[in-house]
């Protein structure tokens, strides 16, 4: 039986990409690269690999630890790899849409593995198909594969021309037999960065996998730059296309990345310690504990009570062995699954006044059923504090979220929300206040607080369901 815990009630994480070169261990390391990033993507996860010969693939659906056994790595020989993680969805699943792609054309063969979003994905696709292409899976990414085989004489010609072509979000890494190509959209909104072990560069989703294989971060790769490794691992960088405006993804910070990881140049942990301290300033309010609702707003509530004198306590305890499915009881237990994963300890909660802090509020569902089982347990007041603006607008650019309708923030006023999930106050971080807490100095996308997107969503209204990577 599926649990009651509403897993919709929450951003999707997206996906994660990896890749090694010059290295003889290649195929055990990007291993060991996609477990650190394995919060990404739980779905499903590949390797590509080559010896200068030819590729190998493995791709398979499960968690890596699931799919990467012995016998599996040692039928992927080479000293360059490429690695992807997918994401959990709720929508189709099937080992054809696992990545990484890897394909004959007539550039050779090439494997690519894609986080992101193409926006005019579903309109090329129409292009192609009215021209004779035939696709194999429901990938957004394959459209891009279907544009390299056709540009281009050589294959770094090929990818500047494909994707001059494509718009979105996107951090792609390519794999040929002599060639590893990263490259990260102009706009910077998804993250891509380097790192160096020995004589041997790393290219990941977050810099978190290299502290897994002891690499060095040397930096991230700026927005709408590709770069060239050579198996003898040479480096060349290059600026291929327009100049635009950097829109870094700011729910990297609030959730997605793992709270270790270094994202343009920005501690993930410290920043989300700034959010609750911030939140702190903004939204004051008297009460005896502050608690997190873990795992993710574990860093805000330590900063909020640091920034307000207030005692931070667990008052919500996680489960991390749950699975999936678990069989209920034949006599409905209330709140069950929400129980089963997160158990308020009554002995902390009893007869407090209580500041519960969330990284975000999508739907409420969970939120208000968390606030119940807290008054349970004897809480004399419940204040919510919300270390993330409030959510409006799905996102376009390769995060599962749910529709603009199924926002609460969209539908109710601040007071509704607060009537809804059942607290005494309820509070946001503000978009300003988000921005200062990650004081990075570029430009954020902040399209999920305010609709202000920065590339044009040209698939709207398209029929085609595509598997978007990380949607």
């Amino acid at each position: 039986m599926s649990l009651s815990y509403d897993e919709h009630d929450h951003f999707r994480d997206e996906c994660g990409v990896f890749a090694i070169v010059n290295h003889p261990e290649a195929a055990n390391l990007a291993y060991l690269g996609l477990h650190g990033l394995q919060h990404r993507g739980q779905e499903s996860a590949g390797i590509v690999t080559t010896d200068g010969e030819q590729l190998y693939a493995y791709r398979r659906q499960g968690l890596v630890s699931e799919i990467f056994t012995p016998a599996a790595l040692e039928k992927l020989p080479g000293r360059m790899a490429i690695g992807h993680v997918r994401y959990s969805t709720s929508g189709e699943s099937s080992q054809s849409n696992a990545q990484p792609l890897a394909v004959h054309c007539g550039k050779g063969s090439i494997a690519i593995a894609h986080n992101g979003n193409l926006t005019n994905a579903l309109l090329l696709r129409e292009e192609l198909e009215n021209q004779g292409a035939i696709f194999q899976t429901t990938t957004d990414t394959e459209v891009l594969v279907h544009q390299i085989a056709r540009s281009g004489s050589n294959i770094r010609t090929a990818i500047c021309e494909a994707l001059y072509r494509v718009k979105g979000a996107y951090s792609i890494v390519f794999l040929n037999k002599n060639k590893l190509i990263c490259v990260r959209d102009p706009n910077g909104i998804r993250p891509l960065c380097i790192g160096k072990l020995d004589g041997s560069y790393v290219v990941s989703s977050e810099s978190v996998a290299f502290d897994l294989i002891g690499a060095e971060f040397i930096r991230d790769v700026d927005p709408g730059e590709m770069i060239i490794f050579t198996p003898d691992g040479g480096m060349e960088s290059l600026k291929p296309f327009p100049a635009a405006e950097k829109r870094s993804c700011l729910f990297e910070y609030v959730y997605f990345a793992r709270p270790d990881s270094i994202i343009d140049e920005v501690s993930v942990y410290f920043s989300r310690k700034r959010m609750g301290a911030i939140l702190a300033e903004e939204s004051p309010v008297d009460a005896d504990i502050v608690i997190p609702v873990p795992d993710s707003g574990m860093a805000a509530a330590l900063g909020f009570s640091e920034q307000s004198g207030i005692p931070f306590q667990q008052g919500l305890i996680r489960s991390h062995y749950v699975g999936r499915t678990f069989i209920e009881p034949k006599q409905s237990i209330r709140n069950f699954g929400v129980k089963l994963k997160l158990n308020p300890s009554r002995l902390v909660l009893k007869d407090k006044r209580i500041i519960v802090i969330d990284d975000s509020l999508v739907r409420g569902t969970t939120s208000r059923k968390i606030i119940e089982n807290i008054r349970k347990c004897g809480a004399r007041e419940v204040h919510f504090r919300v270390s993330s603006p409030p959510i409006r607008h799905s996102c376009r650019y390769g995060i599962d979220t749910p529709t603009d309708e199924e926002l609460i923030a969209n539908q109710m006023s601040l007071e509704e929300i607060a009537s809804h999930i059942g607290v005494d106050s309820l509070a946001y971080l503000s978009i300003p206040g988000l921005k200062r807490a990650v004081h990075e100095s570029g430009g954020f996308c902040t399209a999920c607080f305010d609709g202000d997107y920065p590339v044009h969503y040209e698939d709207k209204g398209k029929k085609l369901q595509l598997r978007f990577e990380g949607l």
